[in-house]
């Protein structure tokens, strides 16, 4: 992996820690939503983020490897380089010149070949403290990510449950507007109204009835009076009639004996039509 590719993933760490969670909810029309997909979004860069660094590590561990075989090749080399040194050294104290020179160029070979391993793992040895420095710093990143996704989860929760009991207020609130009882325009206020005038009503009729009724005693007031005027007329003929009886033969009695003149009449003719 290359330097720029993994100071990308670097960068891209950094840049979800820092994240503005207030921010990204003032943008949002659905609070909720965006946070869900804040969590989506981070747990997918966690997965990427921990697929780079497998491979990084992975390529690491080659390196290390080729490193331990080139040490591994270049002490082999060095023990064949003896052996062949000392194997020329005897046939050369046994006076075999040609096979101790034949020994000493396999020496020679076994030397370069153990040179060529020495030079490998020594060129390998910085690139690889260098990819050791970035796997650690990788996944120093990677703990960091995950530690504030879990964060951001819990600030999530926290957030819905503040938002879902913001919405409950509110609509609590535009249901107690909607039923004021002071509101004139409310429905409580109308029908309070249909029942003031229906009470109204009620009591109208229930004058009416009284007024009804009144007028039937006075009704009857008016006939036991009528009645009793009757009665009286009667009973005054009748006296007359009986008067009249005991004074027969003493001649007949003039309007001066009874005390009315015809003034008199006439008078009570007058009463009884303004009374009608």
């Amino acid at each position: 992996m290359s330097t720029v590719s993994k100071q990308s993933i670097l960068g891209r760490m950094s840049q979800l820690v820092r994240a503005n969670v207030n921010a990204m909810l003032d943008r949002s029309e659905d609070p909720e939503k965006m946070l869900d997909q804040m969590v989506r979004d981070f747990t997918n860069n966690i997965s990427e983020a921990e697929e780079a660094i497998a491979q990084t590590i992975g390529n690491l561990r080659m390196m290390e490897d080729d490193y331990s075989e080139d040490l591994e090749n270049s002490r082999s080399w060095g023990q064949k380089a003896l052996a062949a040194s000392r194997k020329a050294d005897e046939f050369r104290d046994s006076g075999n010149t040609e096979n101790a020179q034949k020994f000493d160029n396999l020496a020679k070979v076994a030397i370069q070949r153990q040179m060529e391993a020495e030079s490998s793992a020594k060129s390998a040895e910085p690139t690889i403290t260098s990819q050791r420095e970035i796997v650690d710093r990788l996944k120093t990143g990677l703990e960091q990510m995950k530690t504030k996704r879990q964060q951001l989860v819990s600030k999530r929760d926290e957030l819905i449950a503040r938002s879902r009991a913001a919405h409950a207020q509110s609509q609590v609130h535009d249901a107690v507007k909607s039923i004021d009882v002071m509101d004139p325009t409310s429905e409580v206020g109308r029908f309070e109204e249909k029942i003031r005038r229906e009470e109204a009503r009620v009591r109208g009729r229930n004058e009416l009835a009284a007024s009804s009724l009144d007028a039937q005693f006075e009704s009857l007031e008016d006939l036991g009076e009528q009645a009793e005027v009757d009665a009286r007329l009667a009973a005054l003929k009748s006296g007359s009639s009986s008067q009249g009886a005991l004074g027969a033969g003493t001649g007949s009695a003039d309007s001066a004996d009874t005390g009315v003149d015809e003034r008199d009449f006439a008078q009570l003719e007058a009463e009884d039509r303004e009374r009608g």
